[in-house]
């Protein structure tokens, strides 16, 4: 193992609260670093529970206005783009301390262990890494690992935050982005290249970023069904990849006869039958993927297939938050058109009108994917299903906000669906509740924004007055 894989000293996080930096303060602090940070979210009063959970274990939190760095010693850690005009940014400067971003941080944490597991792909990653986390605790492996969302199987009272897994530094399995083009820092010895379609970035720096990813790795476990991932599968050796599929006879692993059931779905590998917990053709996928992972590390296929029977998902992806007044409200990470793709199709097998909630994850990924997002509520809402959209996330900045919802929504009454758009959030939740009925699903979708699960939750509470 190397040695920069036990970090010493003292790391200061801008955005200590945000789903990326959270599980990497833990695991700097499990390997005996002193961390602290700072959230604007905290400075709101915004996730009380969260923060005063990070409090208890250690890390000391600050007004995020630079009073927290003072230490020339001190390496701070900023989530994305380093701009000075950040207070903590600022006071680094000032005080002459390192300053790196969070996939720096992180790439070198998960370089420098033996065995390293990247999970990449435009969706269904952080469902992947969870799977893995839990086949290798599962199987004895002990790993440490970093997702991007909560692992429900490895939530416990003393850990309500388990975004990360805190085991051993020689196994590092980590959800790996490709957004901010920091997949290139990363040295898989196993590789998952999930799907590849539009996001963050051009198709052309897409196939760059994940083609450099794969061909970087001992093995690359890669999915026959997207065309993106079977194009860059043709480009590597037989003995350096492991592909999947829903029914390609070709693929290694080949899922056969799958089904939906009552509690999630079922399908057979190779003669074994597999049973989930969790819903959705596209979660074969990630099983599938997961048990490639656990192949390539020569975990034994029973062992895998017994630990995904038991594995209860990831928080955000399809969580149903509970129901009243004969309405389920779920909540769910679906931010891009893939992943909005995969959950309307899973919602859609069952009956019942979706009342959907979409808040857009930012200005600058609204506009890329405009057309993308009008085709995609168009094409698979029903008749009777409603979207409505709040203005997208935004902290400030000089993004252009020429595109905003306002535009998806005239573009999805263009095509046939019933949508609307309102100023403000609160406005949303009010036609909601206006709107609801028994029978009716309250979706509510949207990324980077903690405070959607606590929007979903107050719906319910409003439904049960």
């Amino acid at each position: 193992m190397n040695q920069d894989a036990n970090p010493a000293g003292s790391y200061f996080l801008c955005g200590i609260g945000g789903s990326g930096m959270l599980p990497l303060a833990l695991i700097l602090a499990a390997r005996g670093a002193r961390v602290a940070g700072s959230d604007r979210s905290h400075d709101q009063g915004r996730s009380p529970d969260k923060f005063a959970w990070l409090e208890a274990q250690g890390i000391a939190l600050h007004p995020q206005d630079g009073s927290g760095v003072s230490d020339p010693a001190t390496t701070v850690v900023a989530s994305g783009a380093i701009e000075d005009a950040v207070p903590d940014i600022a006071a680094a400067r000032r005080v002459g301390a390192t300053v790196m971003i969070r996939p720096q941080m992180l790439s070198d944490l998960f370089n420098a262990a033996d065995r390293r597991v990247g999970i990449a792909g435009t969706s269904g990653k952080s469902t992947i890494t969870g799977m893995v986390a839990w086949i290798l605790d599962q199987a004895g492996q002990n790993p440490t690992v970093m997702n991007g969302a909560v692992m429900t199987n490895l939530v416990r009272e003393d850990t309500p935050f388990a975004a990360a897994r805190i085991g051993s530094p020689d196994l590092f399995v980590s959800e790996v982005d490709e957004s901010d083009g920091s997949i290139q820092l990363y040295r898989p010895t196993v590789a998952v290249v999930s799907n590849i379609s539009l996001d963050h970035k051009s198709m052309e720096e897409l196939r760059a970023l994940f083609g450099g990813f794969a061909g970087h790795a001992g093995v690359a476990v890669l999915n026959l069904d997207n065309d993106e991932t079977r194009a860059l599968a043709d480009t590597l050796p037989a003995d350096r990849r492991l592909t999947f599929s829903l029914g390609k006879g070709e693929a290694d692993l080949c899922a056969t006869g799958f089904e939906a059931t009552a509690t999630g779905m079922r399908f057979r590998l190779d003669g074994a039958e597999v049973s989930l917990q969790v819903p959705g053709a596209h979660n074969v996928a990630n099983a599938l993927a997961a048990l490639g992972v656990a192949q390539a590390l020569g975990v034994a296929r029973e062992t895998a297939i017994a630990a995904l029977a038991s594995f209860r998902g990831i928080r955000r992806r399809l969580e149903v938050v509970g129901q009243a007044g004969g309405v389920t409200v779920i909540d769910d990470f679906a931010h891009n058109p893939d992943k909005i793709t995969a959950t309307l199709n899973t919602l859609h097998a069952f009956s019942g009108r979706l009342l959907i909630l979409f808040q857009p994850h930012g200005f600058g990924p609204l506009k890329l994917m405009q057309r993308e997002f009008v085709e995609t509520f168009a094409g698979l809402m029903g008749p009777d299903d409603h979207l409505i959209m709040p203005e997208p996330v935004y902290y400030g900045g000089t993004t252009d906000r020429s595109v905003s919802s306002p535009q998806i929504v005239d573009g999805v009454i263009a095509a046939g669906r019933q949508a609307e758009a309102h100023a403000t959030r609160a406005d949303c939740g009010d036609r909601l509740i206006e709107l609801a009925r028994p029978g009716d699903r309250i979706l509510v979708m949207g990324a980077r924004d903690d405070t959607l699960t606590t929007f979903a939750r107050e719906l319910l509470t409003r439904l049960s007055a």
